[in-house]
Protein backbone atom coordinates (compact mmCIF):
# COMPACT_ATOMS: atom_id res chain seq x y z
CA UNK A 1 0.00 0.00 0.00
CA UNK A 2 1.59 3.70 -0.87
CA UNK A 3 1.53 6.14 1.56
CA UNK A 4 0.77 9.62 0.38
CA UNK A 5 0.78 11.51 3.42
CA UNK A 6 -0.24 14.97 1.12
CA UNK A 7 -3.04 14.09 -0.44
CA UNK A 8 -6.35 15.68 1.29
CA UNK A 9 -8.77 13.39 -0.55
CA UNK A 10 -9.83 10.48 1.73
CA UNK A 11 -10.58 6.99 -0.50
CA UNK A 12 -13.56 6.46 -1.90
CA UNK A 13 -15.13 3.76 -0.72
CA UNK A 14 -14.21 3.35 3.82
CA UNK A 15 -15.91 1.56 6.30
CA UNK A 16 -15.08 1.32 10.41
CA UNK A 17 -15.70 -2.22 10.38
CA UNK A 18 -12.53 -3.99 10.93
CA UNK A 19 -13.99 -7.00 9.35
CA UNK A 20 -14.54 -5.25 6.33
CA UNK A 21 -11.81 -5.19 3.31
CA UNK A 22 -12.21 -1.36 2.70
CA UNK A 23 -11.42 -0.75 6.64
CA UNK A 24 -8.11 1.14 6.82
CA UNK A 25 -6.75 2.39 10.09
CA UNK A 26 -4.24 4.65 9.18
CA UNK A 27 -7.20 6.68 6.99
CA UNK A 28 -9.65 6.68 9.70
CA UNK A 29 -6.66 7.88 12.50
CA UNK A 30 -6.52 10.94 10.56
CA UNK A 31 -10.17 11.91 11.56
CA UNK A 32 -12.39 11.35 8.23
CA UNK A 33 -15.68 13.32 7.75
CA UNK A 34 -18.73 13.28 6.01
CA UNK A 35 -21.38 15.31 4.00
CA UNK A 36 -24.34 13.68 3.01
CA UNK A 37 -26.63 15.58 1.18
CA UNK A 38 -25.07 18.62 2.37
CA UNK A 39 -25.70 17.68 6.09
CA UNK A 40 -22.57 16.94 8.38
CA UNK A 41 -23.05 12.77 9.76
CA UNK A 42 -21.31 11.78 12.79
CA UNK A 43 -22.96 8.49 12.55
CA UNK A 44 -21.51 6.95 9.10
CA UNK A 45 -20.17 3.21 9.15
CA UNK A 46 -19.82 3.02 5.37
CA UNK A 47 -19.41 5.33 2.23
CA UNK A 48 -19.22 4.51 -1.53
CA UNK A 49 -18.27 7.86 -3.36
CA UNK A 50 -18.79 6.10 -6.53
CA UNK A 51 -21.88 4.05 -6.01
CA UNK A 52 -23.66 7.62 -3.55
CA UNK A 53 -23.95 5.52 -0.40
CA UNK A 54 -23.64 5.22 3.29
CA UNK A 55 -24.54 3.37 5.81
CA UNK A 56 -25.69 4.92 9.53
CA UNK A 57 -26.37 3.38 12.59
CA UNK A 58 -29.64 2.61 13.71
CA UNK A 59 -29.62 4.73 17.22
CA UNK A 60 -31.95 1.79 19.15
CA UNK A 61 -32.06 -1.12 17.27
CA UNK A 62 -28.90 -3.90 17.86
CA UNK A 63 -28.34 -6.99 15.34
CA UNK A 64 -28.64 -10.40 16.92
CA UNK A 65 -24.69 -10.62 17.68
CA UNK A 66 -25.46 -7.40 19.56
CA UNK A 67 -23.87 -4.77 16.69
CA UNK A 68 -25.67 -1.79 16.10
CA UNK A 69 -27.85 -1.74 12.85
CA UNK A 70 -27.23 -0.14 10.26
CA UNK A 71 -29.10 1.17 6.93
CA UNK A 72 -28.21 2.58 3.70
CA UNK A 73 -29.08 5.76 2.22
CA UNK A 74 -28.69 7.01 -0.92
CA UNK A 75 -27.59 10.34 -1.63
CA UNK A 76 -24.02 12.60 -2.39
CA UNK A 77 -21.36 11.54 -0.13
CA UNK A 78 -18.49 13.96 0.65
CA UNK A 79 -15.73 12.81 2.57
CA UNK A 80 -12.96 15.23 3.79
CA UNK A 81 -10.27 15.38 6.34
CA UNK A 82 -11.12 17.57 9.44
CA UNK A 83 -8.50 19.63 10.06
CA UNK A 84 -6.14 19.61 13.25
CA UNK A 85 -6.38 22.03 15.96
Amino acid sequence: MSEDQNTDVPPNHLSIDPRSPFYSEEVLSRDVGIRFNGVEKTNVHEYDVTEGWVRVEVPTAKDRRGNPMVVKLSGTVEPYFRLEK
